[in-house]
């Protein structure tokens, strides 16, 4: 059988495959071999200009010849490394050679061609190239997708900040709130989710087989090795790979940061869990509609169903992305003695997380894109549920020593339709101060908000 989307194993490169083209380049295998020759090439650059006497400066032209295959590779540069990594079997010496078959006829380069790979360990490569793809996926994919979601979120609460909603704690009515303060509480936590993301240092380590620059120092052991690895990890790109430098490692770089990073991306994603199934909810009451799309069926029996699919699609693949993302960040730290090769296996599955991630954003996106506010259904929920008013009622009987407040109101209010009536006749017999009665007298759950439009605008 022929690899198509619809053959594919993975719903994300089969059913939605068109949603992750931006992500397919940077984290698929093809992505990992290009990082790789990336990696390979910056070395061996480097290396040029590091004083040695058996490996002179390379030319110009070399250079930008080298650096064309690292702008230039593709797919088809990616099947000739497997091609050869099936005599090898080990994917990153299949790059090595890769790399060496682009010296032929080039008398500069195939003179120095051994020091491609030069005193490098596999893992100097991989880790490396992991924080390459973490750094490019995460800037270039990630963070947009939640900075488009946090934009929406703000323009919602600063559009609806003066509109009154009926709060619900425990399932029941509760004090009124606004539904643009609703959403600017989704903005403060995501906005702090997704600098936390930003904020995640990306590492990586050219240290050799376990840490300690070995067989660096057999060929050159006067030369600074420390100090020229971490120049080669911390330079800009193209020179260099723009990482921050690990200085202690085993064989492989230890992923706590790794860790921190799909941590932190999946608390973004547990706050967008809770967005879902909130605006599902709130559709459920009526106090969203969806926008209509010509063709669409909402059920094969049920022709007046508009679903709410976008958030259930978000909601699901939000929790996928957070089952790989937890596992990644509970065993990629862990690792038996100097190297073992249970993280590299596992590994492989990052676009996977960031994939379903990815997709999920994507949903909300379309869902929140396809809201509009039923303000007719707000309002009349919230004229429906006077009794939320035996707050601010009773608070204020205490502020003037009324004995049993909340006991009076609750004997009024609880588990009863309440109507304006019988709080105002029940205002109407305290003794408070005539401006407090007239302030409590013209109180509608609608008007009792608090500072929640000025919450909302804040954000």
């Amino acid at each position: 059988m022929s690899l198509s989307t619809i053959s594919a194993l993975s719903p994300l490169d089969g059913r939605y495959a068109a949603k992750l083209s931006a992500l397919r380049p940077i984290m698929s295998e093809q992505g990992y071999m290009h990082r790789r020759v990336q990696v390979e090439i910056a070395w061996f650059i480097a290396l040029s200009d590091a004083g040695f006497e058996e490996f002179q400066p390379l030319s110009i032209g070399a250079r930008a010849y080298l650096l064309g295959l690292v702008k230039n590779f593709s797919e088809a540069d990616a099947e000739a490394i497997k091609d050869i990594e099936k005599t090898t079997n080990h994917d990153v010496k299949a790059v090595e050679y890769w790399i060496k078959s682009k010296f032929e006829a080039r008398p500069e380069l195939e003179k120095a061609s051994e020091f491609v790979h030069f005193a490098c360990t596999s893992e100097d490569i991989n880790n490396t190239s992991h924080a390459l793809q973490l750094r490019v996926g995460r800037d270039m994919v990630v963070l947009p997708a939640l900075d488009r979601i946090v934009l929406k979120l703000r323009e919602m609460a600063h559009q609806y900040a003066d509109v009154p909603m009926l709060s619900r704690t425990h399932g029941q009515t509760a004090s009124p709130t606004t539904v643009g303060k609703e959403m600017a509480n989704v903005v403060v936590r995501l906005q702090a989710a997704v600098d936390r993301i930003a904020s995640v240092k990306i590492l990586g380590k050219m240290n050799g087989a376990v840490g300690n620059y070995n067989a660096h120092l057999s060929a050159w052991p006067e030369f600074d090795w420390e100090a020229f690895s971490k120049k080669v990890i911390e330079s800009p790109e193209p020179n260099g790979l723009g990482l921050t430098f690990q200085p202690y490692s085993i064989q492989i770089e230890p992923h706590d940061y790794m860790a921190e990073l799909f941590d932190a991306v999946a608390r973004a994603d547990t706050i967008l869990i809770d967005l879902s199934r909130d605006i599902w909810g709130y559709v459920s009451l009526g106090y969203f509609k969806q926008r209509l799309k010509a063709g669409e069926i909402g059920s094969s029996t049920m022709p007046h169903k508009v679903n709410p699919i976008d958030f259930e699609n978000a909601e699901g693949n939000l929790g996928l992305a957070n089952a790989v993302l937890k596992h990644l960040s509970e065993k990629l730290p862990v690792s038996r003695w100097q190297r073992d090769l249970t993280d590299s296996t596992v590994l492989r599955n990052i676009g996977v997380a960031l994939g379903y991630a990815t997709l999920a954003y994507t949903s909300l996106m379309t869902g929140l894109n396809k809201l509009e506010l039923n303000e007719e259904k707000l309002a009349e929920d919230l004229d429906n549920a006077w009794e939320v008013l035996a707050e601010p009622i009773q608070t204020v009987m205490r502020r003037y020593g009324v004995q049993g407040a909340y006991e009076k109101l609750k004997e009024v209010t609880r588990g009863k339709t309440v109507q304006a009536e019988d709080l105002h006749r029940l205002i109407n017999g305290l003794e408070i101060p005539q401006a407090d009665k007239d302030r409590l007298l013209a109180m509608t759950p609608a008007s009792y908000v608090g500072k929640a439009a000025e919450l909302a605008r804040r954000v």
